[in-house]
């Protein structure tokens, strides 16, 4: 496998990234170190961690073993965190970007993002100027958001006159983000989805399961392949080896017009839509 099946997507600032990444959420102390190992060894080049996951210190170590054999140059690489709630604000936003950088024993990152909006906060606007300041240093190449919804996009770029490379956003089948993704067209922002895979639950479903025998592939390579043809990022995180191999598997099949349609009708469905926090509400009232 090599990371040349992967295609990039170009940022509004002329950026690559490579279309499918590495989640890094709930990776834990030394299984870190060997699934970003795997991951790399694999192919993948694109990773996603977040100051909250608390494993920053943990993938950089196993970035700069990689480099250190060999498997891979900081250049190929295409490493994403992201600025916790708590640290919003001029300051601290500045403050945190430093300490991410620190702890992945990085020179620079390629994408930064606000983690969520936190619209009872308020301060989204002022950290994202702040962010952009720092790209301005050059320590940063792309700067981003994530769980951000149409209000807050748009508050963003009148606010700062800059407009978000990235929103990465909850998105899955029965819950495609189709208003959305149609925003992020019109502004010029690549839309990138977490939990792909609904934490697993989606697995199950019928209209997937149908289509993946159809194929002849997993359920869960049915769902990324269906985001890859929706132009979306994607990062599904795993621990397992066998996963990590199957979620990278993803180029060398196509579902039909049809089949993509069959899973965007899921939306439509009763019972489905979001799995996890609301932007909206999450995490809720400033204390």
């Amino acid at each position: 496998m090599s990371d040349m099946n992967v295609p990039n997507l170009t940022l509004n600032d002329g950026t690559e990234m490579p279309q499918l990444g590495l989640g890094t959420w709930k990776l834990e102390g030394e299984e870190t170190l060997r699934v970003v190992r795997e991951a790399i060894a694999l192919g993948y080049r694109h990773i996603d961690t977040a100051a909250s996951y608390d494993n920053e210190e943990m993938i950089g170590r196993a970035v700069a073993d990689a480099i250190r054999a060999g498997d891979v140059t900081r250049e190929e690489l295409f490493i994403t965190s992201k600025v916790r709630n708590e640290d919003q604000g001029a300051e601290r936003a500045s403050r945190a970007f430093q300490g991410s950088l620190s702890r992945l024993g990085l020179d620079y990152l390629d994408l930064y993002l606000i983690h969520w909006p936190w619209p009872q906060r308020g301060l989204y606007a002022e950290t994202f100027a702040a962010i952009a300041k720092i790209q301005g240093l050059g320590t940063v190449q792309s700067i981003g958001v994530a769980n951000f919804y149409e209000e807050t996009l748009r508050e963003l770029v009148a606010d700062t006159g800059v407009t978000p490379a990235v929103n990465q956003v909850e998105m899955h089948p029965g819950f495609s983000q189709a208003p959305l993704r149609a925003v992020h067209e019109e502004l010029g922002v690549i839309s990138e989805a977490w939990s792909p895979l609904g934490r697993g639950i989606l697995l199950q479903n019928p209209v997937i399961a149908d289509i993946a025998d159809q194929v002849g592939r997993s359920s869960a390579q049915v769902i990324l392949r269906w985001l890859i043809q929706l132009d979306v990022s994607v990062v599904p995180k795993t621990a397992g080896e066998l996963r990590l191999r199957e979620n990278f598997d993803l180029f060398d099949f196509e579902l039909s017009p049809g089949q993509v349609n069959q899973i965007l009708a899921l939306d439509d469905l009763r019972g489905f839509g979001r799995i996890f926090g609301d932007p909206l509400t999450y995490p809720g009232e400033a204390g």
